[in-house]
């Protein structure tokens, strides 16, 4: 039974890889079920409060990375709230369409469009398209690290 356990949380910690691909997947509850697998159904003893606390900390901070970065880097290239928001949606929509290059190609053509309707020169809306790019691939650079670094703290604590 116990190695049947470690393959269903080895998978889910490959499963939150994918939802950089794949945003829909719920990445950072796929970790979460792993440790709580292994917390309530193999060994409750083995990981601390500071390790609990810890992850939650990085939980945030995943949580909170990809609305940082893409934002950022939208207001940076010239972008508009709308923008901003347009990049969002099409990273969610451009992970059912073209599956995984939507996710590139959809919030750019998304900002693009959106930044053109509000008046925008085509310059300073293929700029912020631009940005939203370097959000999104900033945002999945930074999720890989944190993703990494739980998990890795994981087998560390055990």
């Amino acid at each position: 039974m116990d190695v049947i356990l470690w393959i269903i949380i080895i998978l889910l910690f490959l499963l939150s890889f994918l939802s950089l691909v794949f945003p829909i997947i719920p990445g950072t509850l796929a970790i979460w079920a792993g440790f709580l697998l292994f917390h309530f159904l193999l060994d409750n003893s083995e990981l601390s409060g500071f390790f609990w606390t810890a992850m939650v900390v990085l939980t945030i901070l995943l949580l909170v990375s990809d609305i940082i970065a893409n934002s950022f880097f939208v207001k940076k290239y010239g972008g508009t709230k709308w923008g901003e928001r347009s990049a969002a949606v099409g990273v969610i929509v451009g992970s059912f369409i073209i599956p995984p290059l939507g996710i590139l190609i959809v919030p750019f053509v998304a900002v693009l469009i959106v930044e053109m309707l509000q008046q925008r020169s085509p310059q300073d809306a293929f700029r912020a398209s631009i940005g939203s790019l370097f959000g999104f691939l900033s945002g999945s650079v930074a999720k890989i690290v944190v993703q990494l670094i739980m998990i890795i703290w994981f087998f560390i604590a055990i």
